[in-house]
C-alpha cells in the first residue's frame, strides 16, 4: 500500500481497515513530500500507523520510497515479498500541487506525472510480474484498488495525471486477466484530510446530498469490500464513493 505517510490521510484508514480484516500489510510513505505539503502529522505517524495494525494481530513493513524514482515501484514490490505473496496492491499515493495552465512548471507537470501515472503503471507491472502468470479460470489471483479524483482546473497536472492513472488501472484488469487480477479504481470525492478550510469544508457538505462530508473510513469500508470475495465480481470499474458529492 502507498500512500501511508500521515496518520490523518485516507492512506491510514485504508490500512487499519485492512488490518481488521486480517492482511498483512508493507506500508510505502515518503517524509519529504509531506513535509512539502506541511499538512497536520507527527515525525513518527507512519510507525504510529504501523503500531496499530500490528495491535490487531498482523505483521507490518514500513517501507520508505521515492515513486518519482522510477527504481523504486519494483524495490517496494520486493520489500512487500518478505511477508509472504503479494496478493494485493492498494495505490492510495500522489503528488498534488495546485496550479493552472498558465502557472504549472515543467518540472511540477513531470513530477505529477512521474509520481501519479508512471509508478502507478511500475507498481501494478511489478505487482503482475510476481504473481502465477495462469490461474484457473474464476479466481482471483490478485487484487488492485487505486484512488483517483476529478479535479480538472486550477489542479491541473495533479487532475491530468490521475486521469492516466484511471486508464492504467482500467487496463490492468483486461491485461492481466490470466493472472486473475481484479482491478478498480475509487473517486472518493473531497475527504478533508487536513487541506480543507471552513469555506470549502461548508461548500462541499452543501454539495454532498447524502447530508455530510465524506470520510476516510468511508473509503476505506469500500477497499474492503473490494478485497473481499463478495466483492471480487467488481472488476474495471471506476467507482464514485462520494455521497452522490455535486451530481446536482
Amino acid at each position: 500500500m502507498t500512500g501511508v505517510g500521515r496518520r490523518r490521510s485516507i492512506g491510514a484508514a485504508l490500512a487499519v481497515g485492512l488490518a481488521e480484516d486480517g492482511w498483512d500489510l508493507a506500508l510505502n510513505y515518503w517524509r519529504p513530500y509531506d513535509d512539502r505539503l506541511g499538512y497536520e502529522r507527527t515525525a513518527d505517524d507512519p510507525e504510529a500507523i504501523a503500531d496499530e495494525c500490528r495491535a490487531l494481530g498482523v505483521r507490518v513493513e514500513l517501507v520508505p520510497g521515492d515513486l518519482s524514482d522510477p527504481a523504486v515501484p519494483a524495490e517496494l514490490l520486493h520489500a512487500a515479498s518478505a511477508l509472504g505473496p503479494v496478493t494485493g496492491l492498494v495505490l492510495s499515493h500522489c503528488e498534488s500541487v495546485d496550479s493552472s495552465i498558465l502557472t504549472t512548471e515543467l518540472a511540477a507537470w513531470d513530477r505529477h506525472f512521474a509520481v501519479n501515472a508512471r509508478a502507478t503503471w511500475l507498481l501494478v507491472k511489478a505487482f503482475a510480474e510476481q504473481l502465477p502468470k495462469a490461474v484457473p479460470v474464476g479466481e482471483v489471483g490478485g487484487r488492485i484498488v487505486a484512488l483517483t479524483s476529478d479535479h480538472t482546473a486550477h489542479n491541473l497536472p495533479y487532475g491530468a495525471s490521475k486521469g492516466a492513472l484511471d486508464r492504467i488501472v482500467i487496463a490492468a484488469a483486461v491485461e492481466l486477466a490470466d493472472r486473475g487480477v481484479r482491478a478498480n479504481v475509487i473517486n472518493p470525492g473531497p475527504i478533508d484530510t487536513g487541506w480543507m478550510d471552513d469555506a470549502v469544508r461548508e461548500w462541499t457538505t452543501r454539495a454532498t446530498p447524502a447530508g455530510r462530508p465524506g470520510t476516510a473510513a468511508d473509503t476505506a469500508n469500500l477497499v474492503r469490500f473490494l478485497f473481499s470475495e463478495p466483492g471480487s465480481w467488481i472488476n474495471g470499474q471506476l467507482l464514485s464513493s462520494n455521497g452522490g458529492f455535486n451530481i446536482g
